[in-house]
């Protein structure tokens, strides 16, 4: 867990208010906590975050609108990020209100940029088949057991990094083959898992050492797998496998969604396994499902290969 605690005594508040009251994830609220810091930052340059910004609590409207020109000026932070970093400003501004320390959320009348809607990156079956079958040499069988039940379970039930690291041992159920998982706004859900993860887990759990520590996943040091431990697990096989698209755990949950989509399984099925509040974030899969398929009936039909037509 994050040892970070902000300077700034309404930042502090703030990212405790995140955890305590809204459900967030301590690494969610450190996020948040960190936009609103890089904000008090830009109104006092120079400024040491070992104390608090004066000026955060005087901003105004015309101050959010300059941080947010600089971000996507000189800066060149995405739309995305920059959307982000104005709702934790719209939700620090609304606790200060609530709070009595000022009337208004100076956050709330600046329009955030528009995102661009890109369809997410899938690999294809047989990449992801070849990113499984991927060994590392020069681990012990502990790591290399751990490693592969990793990889396995990602593709098995297309949890987030977050939601793996979080696993506990009570959370996995190898005879029903199903877990527990906490996901976003600590909200809980059950997801499936095939019999590939299922043996894979059993197997590292054979070798997994004796700790009090109740996480499945553990470093060398017998703790709770770290977001950055478990990022380079994934990093060190997608390297070692060759693909030649860029691959993140997150896009082998985009992989797990859309493949699943296009073997059969129903769209309401996999809102719930990816824990969507909305279905309308789900039904993107549909659009990359059909990408895909063009993409793959392009590259298999003859015809357009042909030099003569």
């Amino acid at each position: 867990m994050s040892s970070y605690i902000p300077a700034d005594p309404t930042i502090a508040e703030f990212a405790a208010y995140l955890r305590l009251e809204r459900g967030q994830s301590p690494r969610t609220s450190e996020e948040y906590a960190r936009d609103v810091e890089l904000f008090g930052s830009f109104l006092e340059p120079g400024h040491p975050k070992t104390a608090p910004f004066l000026k955060l609590r005087t901003a105004t409207v015309s101050d959010v609108r300059r941080f947010v020109m600089d971000l996507m000026g000189p800066r060149k932070y995405s739309a995305t990020s920059v959307r982000r970093k104005i709702a934790a400003l719209r939700s620090y501004f609304a606790l200060q209100k609530r709070e009595g320390r000022r009337e208004d959320n100076p956050g709330q009348d600046v329009p955030p940029p528009k995102a661009a809607k890109r369809l997410p990156q899938v690999m294809s079956e047989p990449d992801v088949s070849r990113l499984l079958r991927t060994r590392i040499a020069g681990k012990t069988d502990f790591q290399r057991l751990r490693d592969v039940a990793i990889m396995e379970l990602l593709y098995a039930s297309g949890i987030r990094r977050a939601e793996l690291v979080g696993l506990n041992l009570s959370d996995v159920d190898l005879e029903r083959r199903r877990m527990r998982v906490i996901g976003k706004g600590n909200k809980q859900r059950t997801v499936f898992i095939n019999h590939a993860a299922a043996d894979a887990i059993r197997n590292y759990l054979g070798v997994r050492p004796r700790t009090s520590d109740e996480a499945l996943f553990l470093s060398r040091r017998k703790q709770r797998l770290s977001h950055r431990q478990a990022w380079v697990v994934f990093r060190d096989f997608a390297q070692l496998a060759g693909l030649t698209m860029h691959v993140t755990p997150h896009v082998m949950r985009h992989s797990f969604a859309t493949h699943l989509l296009e073997n059969g399984a129903d769209i309401m099925t996999i809102k719930e396994l990816l824990g969507h509040e909305s279905l309308s974030t789900t039904q993107i899969y549909t659009n990359v499902s059909l990408e895909h398929m063009r993409r793959s009936y392009e590259e298999a039909h003859p015809r357009d290969r042909t030099e003569e037509r």
